[in-house]
């Protein structure tokens, strides 16, 4: 890209690989890669350059499949400057770049109820976005609003209620950056919200592949909810359940595989591309399609250009 960009004090890379920036380990590069120093930096940046050009926010690429080809745009990627995290009472504000398990584990120690936020990958401007939850609990359910930066440049706070939060779902308009949260929680004894997170933490590792490369559940549940965690949870429409009755537990294409210990899990078994990754989670949901009439819908967001076969 031979476009010349607004100066900035924060740091923009040309070209930049963003493999080694996602939990997959694949993909192709950026055009260029924006690490904006602060909000003003950030808000400088989006006013002045061109209107035309196409901008994506990336968290921790945690829930993220950037194909070989790489993207096609201005990746803004929010770093140290992004990151607080404020407890008021019994509301909690995080910046977008703080890690999810970071922000359950600040409340907690201040008496505040976010645990259902300990086991989800990634930071806090992916989970808004996608409305993350787990044990029956959404960020909708604790969210009051978020401050965000318009494609245009413009700081605004957004209501909750405004951003029609679904599952795994939001209105957020495309290129607007979401720069800190503001949750409310029930209050809590500190040693009792610690305890229960090590509780998740263990049944999570004792169901999900936590060690392998992945970028957390494929596909969503086609329930239309997440796992409650609680014994009278049912899982006739959950995606791992789908997937294991089309006999897809642990199948492979390349340096892919639907992982053995949580066949909703796609993981990089070593040397995967983007497209062994993506190919493999089509041909799953082709099966499952033909095999059950269900149609499995992405949870694991894929952007970029393919390259040429």
């Amino acid at each position: 890209m031979t476009q010349t960009l607004p100066p900035v004090r924060g740091t923009l890379t040309p070209n930049r690989p963003l493999a080694d920036l996602t939990w997959l380990r694949v993909g192709g590069p950026a055009d260029w890669l924006f690490s904006p120093a602060d909000e003003a930096d950030l808000a400088d940046f989006l006013a002045a350059v061109d209107p035309g050009l196409p901008i994506f926010p990336m968290g921790v690429g945690s829930n993220l499949i950037v194909r070989d080809g790489g993207i096609r745009a201005v990746v803004i990627r929010l770093g140290r400057g992004f990151n607080a995290i404020q407890i008021d009472g019994d509301t909690v504000t995080a910046g977008a770049a703080a890690l999810d398990a970071h922000v359950a584990k600040k409340a907690a120690e201040a008496g505040l109820d976010l645990t259902f936020l300990r086991t989800i990958p990634g930071s806090i401007g992916g989970a808004v976005r996608m409305n993350a939850g787990c044990y029956g609990s959404y960020v909708a359910d604790h969210l009051v609003s978020v401050r965000v930066v318009t494609r245009q440049g413009l700081v605004k706070e957004i209501a909750a209620a405004d951003l029609q939060l679904a599952y795994r779902s939001s209105v957020l308009p495309e290129g607007w950056v979401v720069v800190s949260a503001t949750f409310h929680a029930a209050k809590g004894d500190p040693a009792a919200l610690e305890a229960r997170m090590v509780d998740q933490i263990a049944k999570r590792d004792a169901s999900q592949p936590t060690k392998d490369r992945s970028a957390g559940s494929t596909f969503r549940n086609p329930a239309g909810f997440s796992s409650t965690g609680r014994a009278d949870d049912t899982h006739e429409l959950k995606a791992w359940k789908v997937i294991d009755e089309a006999g897809l537990r642990g199948a492979t294409l390349g340096g892919a595989q639907m992982s053995p210990m949580h066949s909703n899990f796609l993981i990089n078994i070593g040397g995967a591309t983007a497209a062994d990754l993506e190919n493999l989670g089509e041909e799953v949901r082709k099966k499952v399609f033909q095999q059950q009439g269900i149609t499995l819908e992405w949870e694991i967001m894929r952007v970029g250009e393919t390259l040429p076969e």
